[in-house]
C-alpha cells in the first residue's frame, strides 16, 4: 500500500507542478499560489464539512498550521524557479527536498534494509539526473537554481510536518483543510503587500477575465496538489516514511514526460538514462 499511495503522489504531484510551471508564465507566481490554494480550500471545506471531520481537531493541526505556512514559500519559489528555467533543469532539483523527510524517518528508529537503502540510492540520482540538469549559463539559470534549492528543503519540510498531522482518513481531511486556509492567510496576506508595494496581482492590460479563463487549470493544480498531500500522508501512516518519501519524489520524471508530450521538449539521453534509474530504485525499494 505504501508504494501504490507514494507512487500515486508522484503522478499528482508531476502533473501539478507542470499545470504550475505552465501558468505562472501568463499570470505570477503569487497569484497562482493564492488562486489555487483558494479553490482547494472551497473543496475541502466541503469535505470536512460532509464527513464531519472538524470533530478530529486537536494539538496535532499545529503540524498542518507549520506546514501551512511553509508551503506557499516553497510553492512560490518552485513555479517562479520553473517560470524562469526549463522544467527539466528545475524539476529534479526541486525533489531533493527528499532529504528532509528521510532524515526525520531516520531519526524516528526507521532502518530500512540494504536493499531499500540501495533503492534510496539509486532512486535519488535517477530523479536528479530525469530532468537532465544543466547548471551552467546566464544568471537566470543560477537564480532558477537557488530558488528550486529553498522550494526543495520547504516541500520537504512540509512532507514531514504532514505526516505527523493525522492518523485517520477523516483527520487527514481536516488536516489538510487547515494546512491549506494556512497557505491562502499567508500567500494572501503577501499578496496584498505585494499589490500595495505597485507590483499587480494579474499581467498589465489583463483583469478577472484572464483569470476567469485559467481557472479550470488553477484548479486542477491546487486539487492535484492537495490529493497530493493526502495519498503521501496515507503512504507514510502504512509504511516506512523514508521508502514513501523516496517513491513519492519521482513527480520530475511526470514532469519531465508532460514537457515532453505537451511542450514537445525533447528527452535528453541523460533523462532516459535517470528515467531508467529512477524506475530501478522503485524496483529495490518495492521488492524490500
Amino acid at each position: 500500500m505504501t508504494a501504490l499511495f507514494a507512487l500515486a503522489t508522484a503522478v499528482l504531484w508531476g502533473l501539478a507542478d507542470f499545470g504550475g510551471g505552465l501558468l505562472t508564465r501568463r499570470i505570477p507566481a503569487l497569484t497562482v499560489v493564492v488562486t489555487s490554494q483558494v479553490l482547494a480550500v472551497i473543496a475541502l471545506g466541503a469535505v470536512v464539512l460532509g464527513t464531519g471531520a472538524w470533530r478530529e481537531a486537536g494539538p496535532q493541526l499545529w503540524f498542518a498550521v507549520a506546514a501551512g505556512l511553509v508551503g506557499p514559500v516553497a510553492m512560490l519559489s518552485f513555479y517562479k524557479a520553473l517560470a524562469l528555467g526549463p522544467m527539466g533543469v528545475v524539476s529534479p532539483l526541486g525533489s531533493l527536498g527528499v532529504v528532509v523527510p528521510v532524515a526525520a524517518g531516520l531519526a524516528l528508529g526507521e532502518r530500512p534494509g540494504p536493499g531499500q537503502f540501495a533503492g534510496i540510492a539509486v532512486a535519488v540520482v535517477g530523479i536528479v539526473l530525469a530532468g537532465g540538469p544543466e547548471l551552467r549559463g546566464a544568471p537566470v539559470q543560477r537564480r532558477a537554481v537557488v530558488l528550486t534549492l529553498v522550494a526543495a528543503f520547504g516541500f520537504g519540510a512540509v512532507m514531514a510536518l504532514i505526516a505527523q498531522a493525522s492518523t485517520t482518513v477523516t483527520g487527514l481531511f481536516l488536516a489538510l483543510f487547515v494546512q491549506r486556509v494556512t497557505n491562502v492567510v499567508a500567500g494572501g496576506t503577501a499578496l496584498w503587500v505585494q499589490a500595495r508595494r505597485g507590483t499587480p496581482a494579474l499581467p498589465e492590460g489583463s483583469g478577472l477575465g484572464a483569470l476567469w479563463v485559467l481557472l479550470p487549470a488553477l484548479a486542477f493544480t491546487g486539487l492535484a496538489d492537495v490529493a497530493a498531500n493526502g495519498t503521501y500522508s496515507v503512504a507514510a501512516q502504512h509504511g516506512p516514511v523514508t521508502v514513501a518519501a523516496v517513491l513519492s519524489s519521482l513527480y520530475p520524471v511526470i514532469t519531465a514526460l508532460a514537457a515532453f508530450a505537451v511542450l514537445k521538449e525533447r528527452l535528453r539521453a541523460v533523462q532516459a538514462a535517470g528515467a531508467g534509474l529512477a524506475l530501478a530504485g522503485t524496483v529495490l525499494l518495492a521488492a524490500g
